[in-house]
This record gives C-alpha cells, sequence and structure tokens, in this order.
C-alpha cells in the first residue's frame, strides 16, 4: 500500500513538459472545455474573483474575513459575495453563450494580476474582457471590455447582480447621480448573511469611453427579489472598436460600519477616477510586489510555476489587515475560509522574507484573537494560551466537532509562536517585539509549561495529541509537537533577554525535558506508539527543517530515507514533499532534492491553469499550502536562506543540475538579492 509509484509523476511531468516553451508571466489556454476546468484567482488579498469557461461570468466572487454560521458543520463559513462581474453582452440581438465563443483564448498575466479572454462572434465580432482585484482598492474590482466590429452592428451590454443562494432579505437599488459633466448609474444590492449577523453590500457602475453628451443611456431591470441588472445598447460600424468597463465594490458590516453607503461611494470613486487611472495604480502596486521576486535560469517550466506560487500568495495575503489566508486562500470557499498551521508552518516563512509587511498582517490576525486563545486554555484546564486548530473570525475553536483535530492538534498553538518569533527574527523589529510579539511569546510558553506532564527528568510528556501527521490521533510524545514546543518555550526566553526581561525559569527547566523519541537503530520515532505505519504528512523531518531540532547531517538522512518511503503516493497533501526538498538540498543532494520538488506539486496540478489541488489528482484548487511549501524548498532549500535570531543569513545548498542560476531579489527589509549558481 505505502510503495512509491515513481512512473506516474515521472510520466505526468513529460506530458505537461512537452508544451511550448512556458511563458515566465502567463499562463494561455486555447483549450477551454468547461467539462475539464478547474479556475484560476485574481485577487488582491481581500476579494477573489475565480474564472470561469462560461464567457463573461466569473465562478466565485470571495471576500476575505466575512463569516457566517450556516449549514456546514456547526462553524462559521466564507460567505459568497455577490457576483460583480456577472455581465451578458448581445451582438445583433442574440446574447453570447459558450456555443457563440468561437476561438476562445484565456490568459492569467501573473505580473499585472489580470485574466483575459478573448473569442470571436462569427463573421461579426471580435470581443476581448480582462478582469482585475484592484490591488490599490482593497474591496474593488474591474472588468474591461472591448468589441471590435467585423461588420455594422448593435451590442448590449448588461450588468447583472445576483445575490447568492445563502444570502436573505436582499434589497435591491438603482439609482442615477446626473452631474454636469458625467452620468453615474449605481446598480447595487444589499442583503443579510443566513443568520443575520452581517449585511453584505454590493454596487458597480458603467464606465463609458466617450465624452459627455455620448454616452448611451442605460436602462434599469429588476427581474425577481434576487437578480437586476442594468443595461445600455450601442451600434458599432465595421472596423471600429468599442470599449467600456463595469467598476464595482463588495463590502460587509464585518468591514465597514455603514456597508451600503460604502459600496456605492467605492463604485463611484472608480467612475470619477476613470479605468486608465484604476489600471495604473494597479499596476504600479502590483510592481511594487514583484520586486520581491524568484528568478530561475535553465528551466522555464519551473519559473513559470515558480511564479505562479509567488502570485498565489501575494494575492491571497494584504498589508495593513489582520488577516490570514486559509490553505485554499481567495480561491473559493474551501475548508471553510479558516485558519490553521497552513498559514504559519507552510505559507508564512516564504511571504516572510519576501514581503514582511505582508506576514506582519498574518501576525496581526494571531495577535487580536489571543484573548480567545487565552479562553480557550483556561477551558481546558491549562494556563498561557491555546490557539484554536481552527480560527475564523473570533478566534475560539472552529474545527467542527467530528474532527478530532479541534481538541487535539496542539502543536498550533507552537507554530503561531515560532512564526511570531521568526518575524522578529526577520526585521529585528525591538518595539514590535515588545508590543505584540512578547504578549504572544510568554502566554504560549505558560501554556507548554502547564501542558506537559512530569514525570522526572527527561520526561516531561506531552500526552494525547493529533500529531502533525494527522492520521496519528490521540498519541503521546509526538516529535513534531514535543519539538515545536521546545521551540516556543525557548523562543520565549530569548525574546525575554532581548527586551531586557527576567524569562520565567521554569520554560527552559520545561524544554530541556521534554522528549524526542527514537527507534532501537536510532531513526527518530514519531510518536510513543509509531511502527512504521504510512503518514499523512512531514512530522519528523519537521525537526531538522524549519525548528532546526536534529541538525546532525547523518541523522537528518536517515530520517528522510525511513520517512519518505512512508508517505502513499495519493492523497496526501503536497508539503511533505516540499520539506524532502529543502533538506536533501542543504544536505548537496541535487537528484533526490529535484525529485521531491517535481513530486511535490506537478501531479497535483489542474487544467488549464496548472492550478495545485492539495493532493495528488485533488480537485480542490488552489491549495496555497502547497505552494507555500514549495517556495520554501526552493528560497530555503535550494537557496539557502536561514531565519536567525540575528537576521537572515545564507547557508550552503545545491541547485537541481540543470538550473543555472537561481536569483532572489528584494529579500527581508532590506531588500537584499542572493544568487547561487
Amino acid at each position: 500500500m505505502f510503495l512509491r509509484i515513481s512512473f506516474f509523476p515521472a510520466l505526468f511531468f513529460i506530458s505537461l513538459q512537452g508544451i511550448a516553451q512556458a511563458d515566465p508571466w502567463k499562463i494561455s489556454t486555447s483549450t477551454v472545455k468547461p467539462s475539464d476546468y478547474y479556475g484560476v484567482t485574481v485577487a488582491n488579498g481581500m476579494l477573489g474573483i475565480v474564472s470561469s469557461p462560461e464567457p463573461f461570468k466569473v465562478k466565485d466572487v470571495v471576500l476575505a474575513g466575512a463569516y457566517d454560521l450556516y449549514g456546514r458543520g456547526r462553524v462559521s463559513n466564507f460567505l459568497r459575495s455577490f457576483n460583480l462581474l456577472n455581465m451578458y453582452l448581445e451582438i445583433d440581438g442574440r446574447r453570447i453563450g459558450t456555443n457563440d465563443a468561437q476561438n476562445m483564448k484565456q490568459e492569467l498575466d501573473m505580473k499585472q494580476a489580470s485574466f483575459n479572454t478573448q473569442f470571436d462572434h462569427g463573421d461579426k465580432a471580435s470581443v476581448s474582457y480582462t478582469y482585475y482585484s484592484l490591488r490599490h482598492l482593497p474591496f474593488t474590482v474591474l472588468m474591461d471590455v472591448s468589441i471590435t466590429a467585423k461588420k455594422d452592428i448593435t451590442i448590449t451590454g448588461a450588468s447583472v447582480m445576483e445575490a447568492p443562494d445563502a444570502l436573505k432579505d436582499v434589497q435591491n437599488y438603482y439609482n442615477e447621480i446626473d452631474r454636469p459633466h458625467v452620468v453615474i448609474s449605481l446598480l447595487t444590492s444589499s442583503a443579510k448573511s443566513p443568520t443575520g449577523k452581517l449585511l453584505m453590500c454590493a454596487s458597480n457602475t458603467f464606465l463609458f469611453s466617450e465624452d459627455h453628451g455620448h454616452e448611451p443611456r442605460v436602462i434599469h431591470e429588476m427581474w425577481d427579489n434576487n437578480m437586476h441588472l442594468m443595461k445600455f445598447s450601442k451600434k458599432i460600424k465595421a472596423g471600429e472598436t468599442y470599449r467600456f468597463s463595469i467598476a464595482g465594490a463588495s463590502i460587509t458590516s464585518a468591514h465597514h460600519d455603514d456597508p451600503l453607503n460604502e459600496a456605492e461611494r467605492s463604485a463611484i470613486f472608480a467612475k470619477l477616477e476613470g479605468r486608465e487611472r484604476l489600471i495604473n495604480f494597479h499596476k504600479k502596486a502590483w510592481d511594487e510586489l514583484w520586486t520581491s521576486d524568484i528568478k530561475v535560469e535553465g528551466d522555464d517550466q519551473a519559473q513559470q510555476d515558480i511564479h505562479s506560487m509567488l502570485y498565489h500568495l501575494y494575492s491571497f495575503t494584504r498589508e495593513g489587515t489582520a488577516l490570514s489566508p486559509s490553505p485554499m486562500g481567495l480561491s473559493g470557499l474551501g475548508y471553510n475560509g479558516h485558519v490553521f498551521w497552513d498559514t504559519e508552518l507552510w505559507m508564512y516563512p516564504a511571504i516572510l522574507v519576501l514581503h514582511p509587511e505582508l506576514a506582519k498582517s498574518m501576525i496581526e490576525y494571531r495577535y487580536q484573537r489571543l484573548e480567545a486563545a487565552k479562553r480557550n486554555a483556561f477551558s481546558k484546564g491549562y494556563k498561557g494560551a491555546m490557539y484554536p486548530w481552527e480560527s475564523a473570525e473570533t478566534g475560539v475553536e472552529e474545527t467542527p466537532v467530528w474532527a478530532l483535530s479541534g481538541p487535539f492538534e496542539h502543536h498550533i498553538t507552537a507554530c503561531v509562536a515560532i512564526a511570531t518569533w521568526n518575524y522578529y527574527c526577520v526585521t529585528q523589529d525591538k518595539n514590535w517585539l515588545k508590543e505584540k510579539g512578547w504578549p504572544i511569546l510568554s502566554a504560549t510558553a505558560d501554556f507548554w509549561a502547564s501542558r506537559v506532564e512530569r514525570n522526572g527528568p527527561g520526561h516531561y510528556d506531552i500526552k494525547n495529541v493529533v500529531a502533525a501527521d494527522e492520521w496519528a490521533e490521540n498519541v503521546d510524545n509526538n516529535a513534531f509537537t514535543n519539538a515545536a514546543a521546545k521551540a516556543n518555550l525557548q523562543f520565549a526566553t530569548e525574546a525575554a533577554k532581548i527586551l531586557g526581561l527576567t524569562p520565567n525559569a521554569d520554560w527552559m527547566n520545561v524544554a530541556m525535558n521534554i522528549p524526542v523519541l527514537k527507534f532501537p537503530d536510532g531513526v527518530t520515532r514519531e510518536h510513543a506508539t509509531y511502527n512504521g505505519e504510512g503518514i499523512k504528512q512531514a512530522d519528523v523531518n519537521l525537526l531538522s527543517y524549519p525548528l532546526k531540532e536534529i541538525t546532525d547531517p547523518k541523522q537528518i538522512r536517515k530520517d528522510l530515507a525511513y520517512y519518505e518511503s512512508r508517505v502513499p503516493n495519493e492523497g496526501t497533501p503536497a508539503m511533505t514533499q516540499a520539506v524532502f526538498t529543502t533538506l536533501y538540498a542543504r544536505l548537496g543532494d541535487a537528484d533526490k532534492a529535484y525529485h521531491w520538488f517535481k513530486d511535490a506539486y506537478l501531479p497535483n496540478l489542474n487544467p488549464p491553469f496548472r492550478v495545485i489541488a492539495e493532493t495528488k489528482g485533488g480537485t480542490n484548487p488552489y491549495f496555497a499550502t502547497g505552494a507555500g511549501g514549495v517556495l520554501q524548498s526552493v528560497l530555503m532549500g535550494f537557496g539557502g536562506l536561514e531565519i536567525t535570531a540575528k537576521g537572515l543569513v545564507q547557508v550552503k545548498s545545491v541547485l537541481p543540475k540543470h538550473w543555472k542560476s537561481l536569483t532572489m531579489t528584494g529579500i527581508g527589509p532590506e531588500k537584499k538579492s542572493y544568487i547561487v549558481r
């Protein structure tokens, strides 16, 4: 059952590599099949739009930070937002559907964070539309439409506002604001979330390219309580190109005290800024993000894939918030939008070294929920702060009751503390450490000091946990949990000394007595009753990276050789192989590192945009956790970057043999460049 079938990833790799040379910044397809289509996301860290194979449609609009209870597991869930960019286009009275869009091509431009669709409508017109989740405006999106007439035609363009099924008490509004220089048509809807806790609002408007006096007349139509639209018509002569845009905003009472008026104000703002300014500011913001980049010379497909992973992590995070991405980011409603260790251990390290200001938002999320973590510890009879396995808006435990990880997967608390310490390490910001970092580090250290069972020297046991390898439930002395707890206690002690405080002496006493178990042959044992079973994900190997609990190369190799043969070929998440990659690259084994690099994500890709699913052959993209793991394998594995108490350093590593160079730019607060050849 647990033999690795090596030919599957290799064949998959060849079939994907056999395509034309990969563009480093653009992922394109001219094979748009609704039956074999997994959408790709355009997002700005707040609002995510997922592509559709249907012309002028988007599959999902996901708004970060908007949760309510409805149906699934009696815990809070992400809410679908109003579909702001849902529209239709008619040419000479015929509405364009999937069968009318010929020669369709779709393209994600990662450098400019835009999604473009082009097609022909018979002998009448060529059509193109591009949409953006505007980076500089967190709640605003833009759809830019261009129609080139092949003969004289009449078009009708409509913006359709439809409420998602889960929302209730829908209210629809239409307003026209008439000014001497412009008429602003506002299509607006509001609705309550399923329990009535939130008010969700959306508004959009047309941006026409004509001078005043020539804008087409806009007509409003109310279809039913859940849907209304506004539309216009225009004659276009053969050879002419006509352009219009739809700009809109979606916001809830979780984000603003007056979301209805704010949605309309945001749409008006976009209208009066105009298309060119909106797109230019958006591109400028993304240019700034891309100053922190990873460049691979000698492997075009790996370069494109790495850019895609970076693009998605940048898209799912935002500076100046207290939000943190869930495993699927803003690509849909997967995992209910909850926040797990996926953030701190897998996505966060790459974001931290590339853009500390984005990572700061992720730690701010945890800081603002520290009091909830303290209440969680109290309820289980522990001291300090115990972070929930699944967290959403409030920071209380949000794991469905049937999943034992909620009450037992305690290593999440150490993962939060380690991420907190790493933020200080990379930024060296002592004021932040004192104000935000120390409260987290000290409270989580107090948790572990109360969590251990003191059974004599070397036996401060941590019993009855769900391991990092989640197939191991209710086990004692799990390797990762114990080692992460030790790290938490050590980092809290170091932080106290940096701040001129006296650390709790018991923290280091506990840390020195937490056991990490071994088999008789010296292999690190995953937990007290582990005897070689298949593992769901990396556990023991995390002690070598990122924990640095195990540093002896012989021990690292021994543990790798043992556990890499215990990962089933299917049904496991994508992060494990990335850890193997990182460790083999640091050990100097280029062949094994590259083997695991490919195996970490190539079998998980879905068409047509190479979006990563959680498992090999999985169909739930986009799995940002896996992307974070692979990016760590590039930055910290092949690139040798290391987070230390004194800041970032570079350790010895190797590249895959056909990679000529790896250049990492904009690294850390000083925006340094590192090169490996």
